[in-house]
C-alpha cells in the first residue's frame, strides 16, 4: 500500500507499482469527492448532468417506499469489489443488517442485492461494459443500467447474475414504466422524471 501526500493543491497522485488497493481511498489526501478505483487506478468523475441527478432522485426515492423492511438504499456510496476495485454505484440496495457503521465508508460486494449504473457521456463504457462485469464477478445478484431515451425519460435495462457463469444475463427493457417481481416486487412510473419534486 502507497501513501501520497501532495505537494501542491490540485495535483493528484500517480499510482504506484501495481496501482492503489481499495483501502488507498480512505488514506489518500485530497481528493475529489466520488473518486473510484478501478483496476487498480482512480477515476474522477465529472459534474453530473439534470438527467442524472434527476434519476437518481426518482430511483432513490422510489426504491425506499416499497422495499421490504429489511432492505435499505444508497446513493453514491462506495462498494469494495476486491483489492484493486472500488467503484461507487450510483444505487446500491442492502439488507439492513448490512449497512455500514457511522464511520465505515464502504459496502461490501457479498452484501450488495442490485446495483445501478444511471450512464453518462463520461462514463459510457465503464458504466455499460467495465463496472456490470466487475460487478458480475463479485457476485451481485442483479444490476441494472439507466439511460435516457430522445424525450430525457429514463430506460432501465434489467440484468440478472447467472451464478455460475457470473455474467449478467438481460432479463428486460423497460421504458415509461418499470416493474418487477424480483429482487423485490416494484414499480416505477419512469415518466415521474419530469414531474415536480414534492
Amino acid at each position: 500500500m502507497a501513501i501520497y501526500e501532495p505537494t501542491e493543491p490540485g495535483r493528484y497522485p500517480a499510482p504506484p507499482s501495481g496501482g492503489w488497493h481499495a483501502e488507498d481511498l480512505d488514506r489518500l489526501p485530497g481528493l475529489p469527492r466520488h473518486t473510484e478505483l478501478i483496476d487498480g487506478a482512480l477515476i474522477f468523475r465529472s459534474p453530473q448532468q439534470r438527467f442524472h441527478t434527476r434519476t437518481l432522485w426518482l430511483l432513490e426515492n422510489s426504491l425506499l417506499s416499497q422495499l421490504p423492511d429489511d432492505l435499505d438504499v444508497f446513493r453514491e456510496f462506495s462498494v469494495v469489489l476486491d483489492g484493486r476495485n472500488r467503484p461507487e454505484p450510483d444505487v446500491v440496495v442492502v439488507p439492513l443488517a448490512a449497512e455500514p457503521g457511522p464511520d465505515e465508508t464502504f459496502l461490501r460486494a457479498e452484501d450488495v442485492i442490485l446495483a445501478v449504473e444511471v450512464v453518462s457521456p463520461d462514463s459510457e463504457a465503464r458504466d455499460r461494459d467495465t463496472k456490470p462485469r466487475k460487478y458480475a464477478a463479485a457476485g451481485v445478484p442483479h444490476f441494472w443500467w439507466v439511460e435516457a431515451d430522445e424525450e430525457g425519460v429514463p430506460v432501465v435495462y434489467v440484468h440478472e447474475l447467472d451464478p455460475a457463469l457470473k455474467v449478467y444475463v438481460a432479463t428486460g427493457i423497460h421504458r415509461d414504466k418499470l416493474t418487477l417481481t424480483v429482487p423485490f416486487p416494484l414499480e416505477i412510473d419512469l415518466t415521474a422524471i419530469n414531474q415536480r419534486r414534492p
